[in-house]
């Protein structure tokens, strides 16, 4: 008899009005827009896939898009809080900021190309501490290696151009260490500074003056976000350009190397994932890459009479036809 009554109450539903635990929620905070960008969400909803969230079912994600307008950050930071959603996911240097600024609570994974010790977002790599924690790519330190393999595709090249944004606080190291490595070289670095889109058009038109026979694009997320643009000027001007991220090579760029931001995104989720079932961000070590990206246009590179060596054809994890 007790058996039996213990299993009619188990199949009886709760009352009216019962607690029910609420679906957890992600914040996602990004500063470009959601055209450009949505393959980062895509990564983001694998990673959580990878622990057990799946969008719809068992987790809810709001976005939160700057449109490339930084200023708007802070509320849109303040506004995720303010819904008390249970982990903010911050993509690039300006949004991870914001985020940290808007919560010394709600738990934080960030991704950014910038040491996240020096500009304040974690303690140390290995133990964050704090409520922070996320994925520091390491781009600008790649800057070097990028004026190494563009010398390799134009190895005419006697004078190289750097673009980068003035505002950034890691502009003024990324130029002290791109001067010495054209300096081992043997090559001119002419440095052009861009803050807004027209700007960038300038930063084009003057490369004739300066007799620049190739551009490097800086590290800095206000040029991820204009990529179509970048990708546009080169065409336009017939410059060869390398940038960072595979995309903009994927866009019609003719070179880039860095980290992969699929797989970047996707250990944000997976990070997300693990602090929704309990994990600390203070415990979960800043993740670093370990491979890097080589992607290369064939048909930019034919448009701009480019020969690509097979050095670099060897090399490539990607050949775009």
């Amino acid at each position: 008899m007790l058996t039996l009554l213990a299993g009619v109450g188990l199949a009886m539903p709760l009352p009216a009005g019962a607690p029910q635990k609420a679906t957890p929620v992600v914040g996602f905070l990004h500063f470009g827009s959601p055209g450009p960008f949505a393959y980062q969400v895509a990564a983001l909803r694998q990673g959580l896939r990878e622990t057990g969230y799946v969008e719809g079912q068992n987790v809810a994600i709001e976005t939160r898009w700057a449109d490339g307008h930084y200023d708007r950050l802070p509320a849109l930071a303040a506004d995720l809080v303010g819904r008390k959603v249970d982990v903010i996911v911050a993509s690039g240097p300006p949004s991870a900021s914001a985020a940290k600024n808007a919560t010394s609570t709600i738990p934080i994974v960030f991704s950014t190309g910038t040491d996240p010790v020096a500009d304040g977002l974690v303690a140390c790599l290995a133990r964050p501490g704090g409520n922070l924690t996320g994925v520091s790519i390491l781009a600008s330190y790649l800057a070097a290696k990028r004026l190494e393999l563009l010398s390799e595709m134009v190895p005419q090249a006697r004078v190289f151009a750097l673009l980068v944004n003035p505002n950034d606080a890691y502009t003024k190291p990324l130029v002290e260490d791109m001067q010495e490595a054209a300096r081992v070289k043997g090559v001119r670095l002419q440095i052009l500074n861009a803050s807004t889109e027209s700007e960038i058009d300038a930063a084009f038109a003057a490369l004739a003056d300066l007799h620049a026979d190739a551009l490097i694009v800086g590290d800095s997320v206000f040029f991820t976000a204009r990529r179509e643009q970048l990708v546009a000027l080169a065409s336009r001007y017939a410059v060869p350009v390398i940038e960072r991220w595979r995309e903009f090579t994927v866009s019609g760029g003719l070179i880039s190397y860095g980290p992969s931001l699929t797989d970047t995104n996707r250990q944000l989720g997976i990070y997300a994932g693990k602090i929704l079932n309990g994990a600390k961000p203070a415990d979960l070590p800043v993740q670093q890459p370990t491979t890097f990206e080589l992607v290369v246009n064939l048909k930019t590179a034919k448009a701009l009479a480019l020969t690509v060596p097979p050095s670099i054809l060897a090399r490539a994890d990607e050949v775009i036809e």
